[in-house]
């Protein structure tokens, strides 16, 4: 069974349906690549994939702990490059709403820094991962 369908809808907007659960996410090209930018881009996606996947490997984590992640957030900027274009760069902020032991805050970013997303980039793309505790 496939994972998702995409349906483009013309004017560079495409419509991707996730079959499991189906829900719908609309991207659009971004503003400086000919589209409307009123939905993610297909590497805005990606970009945000990898803050979401951090995240969700340390909540998996941090159950193992016994800590509440909930609340916190991942901010993500992604940073083009030209030619050829691509994803040059993302970088992740992770502001978590929780305070740990030292020994836990190293468990948790340890796990985030494993999360499948991050090890599936490409080594080209630059990573820059900072988390911030509270």
């Amino acid at each position: 069974m496939a994972t998702s369908i995409i349906r483009y809808l013309g004017e560079l907007r495409t419509s991707c349906m996730h079959m499991q659960s189906g829900t719908e996410i609309l991207t659009d090209a971004p503003t400086d690549n000919h589209g409307k930018g009123e939905a993610f881009s297909p590497t805005d996606l990606v970009a945000t994939s990898l803050g979401s996947c951090m995240i969700s490997i340390m909540a998996i984590k941090s159950k193992d702990l016994d800590i509440e992640l909930k609340g916190s957030t991942a901010e993500v900027i992604k940073i083009m490059q030209a030619e050829p274009r691509k994803i040059a760069r993302i970088e992740v902020i992770l502001n978590m709403a929780v305070a740990t032991s030292d020994k836990n805050k190293i468990i948790l970013e340890r796990s985030a820094m494993t999360c499948p997303v991050f090890l599936s980039l490409h080594p080209d793309i630059e990573k820059v991962i900072t988390f911030n505790w509270k």
